[in-house]
């Protein structure tokens, strides 16, 4: 009778617990929704005065010529003061003060407008930041109510105790959740943004081409093909992450070509693939691990390294398979455990699940050299 008394007590708790967690998401998302459509009105506004001020500098371009116009028109009047009547005199002068209190106040206005500008880049920034604590901070209350209410009967059966057990549903969870924020940080940040600044740009080279010359306009034409090709990457590079394509319709050696090729282009760095062995296709369980475990270490390297070259070798034999990736980067102290290793722990577990080994070697501005040998028969 105790027993059930103490385990409704417990449920009660658990039931309070996850409302609390529940309710603080809700409220977290909340504030999250209100700095995003804050941080969207302000961009827009933030275009908007940035057009202002493209407004204001050409306006006051132009009224700064006529004004010396005027003043070039009003000194000839002063020299020859007998040959103008004293209303064309006066026209003249008029005019110039009418232009140069013009010009005053378009200078005015447009220090106005630039220090505007600036303020609301200044709370944009302030904004992103709101926005991504935020969604941290939703991130892990997630894992606590997923953890709160996941049942772990049959985990139970596997695992021998607690500690072991709240680490193995709590990678799990963390695993899953930091996925979905990466990827639409990823999506947000990278090709949303950049959609949006090359609608902004093309505007620009259609205004450049009617106010200024074909030489700006191409100028301008040059720098949004960069963009483009910048936002494609990266929509490749996130298709990529969740699945290339190639691997289901080409295999992993034409997919790792094709992939490498793609990298080396964008970060203008040399990285050299060779195959030793037969070339064909493996299992697709082999296929999608190897993939990865390449992946995740030339973007290790990329990231962490800052190399000029990464050399990476797949050894297929009858019954053994080695991958090897090696840069030429800074390279680190590999006694030194980092807490943020998430990657590295993930490709040990895909190296284990298929029964090989992983050894990693390194030293600090020395490089990193990633060795991967599991068994493999060919078919």
């Amino acid at each position: 009778m105790a027993i059930q008394t103490g385990e409704k007590a417990l449920d009660q708790i658990i039931d309070e617990m996850v409302n609390v967690v529940k309710n603080s998401k809700n409220e977290i998302f909340d504030i999250s929704e209100e700095a995003r459509r804050e941080h969207e009105s302000l961009h827009i506004e933030l275009n908007d005065t940035k057009q202002l001020v493209l407004q204001y500098i050409d306006e006051g371009d132009r009224t700064e010529k006529n004004l010396q116009s005027s003043r070039l028109r009003l000194a000839e009047v002063s020299r020859n003061f007998d040959q103008y009547t004293e209303r064309d005199i006066h026209k003249v002068y008029e005019k110039t003060n009418e232009l140069q209190t013009k010009m005053v106040r378009l200078r005015e206005q447009e220090q106005y407008l630039r220090k505007k500008r600036d303020d609301l880049e200044r709370r944009l920034i302030g904004l992103s930041k709101t926005i991504e604590r935020a969604g941290d901070l939703a991130s892990k209350i997630s894992v606590i109510e997923n953890y709160l209410q996941v049942d772990f009967l049959q985990v139970n059966e596997m695992i021998e105790t607690a500690k072991e057990k709240q680490e193995f549903g709590l990678k799990i969870i963390e695993a899953q959740e930091e996925e979905r924020r990466k990827l639409s940080r990823e999506i947000h940040d990278g090709p949303a943004q950049m959609l949006a600044n090359i609608l902004l740009r093309s505007e620009i080279v259609e205004r450049t081409m009617q106010e200024r010359s074909i030489e700006a306009a191409v100028t301008e034409i040059h720098s949004v093909r960069k963009m483009i090709r910048s936002s494609l990457y990266e929509v490749r590079r996130i298709i990529y992450d969740l699945r290339p394509m190639a691997l289901d319709d080409l295999g992993l050696i034409p997919t790792i070509r094709k992939y490498i090729a793609n990298l080396a282009d964008y970060h203008q760095i040399e990285i050299d693939f060779v195959v030793i062995g037969e070339e064909k296709r493996l299992q697709q369980k082999y296929e999608v691990a190897l993939f990865r475990l390449m992946q995740e270490s030339v973007q290790n390297a990329l990231k962490h390294a800052s190399p000029r070259r990464i050399q990476i070798k797949l050894q297929i034999q009858q019954d053994f398979i080695v991958m090897v990736v090696k840069d030429d980067g800074k390279g680190f102290d590999i006694n030194i455990k980092k807490s943020d290793s998430f990657g590295l722990m993930g490709m040990r577990e895909r190296v284990e699940m298929l029964e090989g080994e992983m050894e990693i070697t390194s030293k600090p501005n020395a490089g990193t050299t990633v060795i991967i040998k599991m068994p493999y028969t060919l078919e």
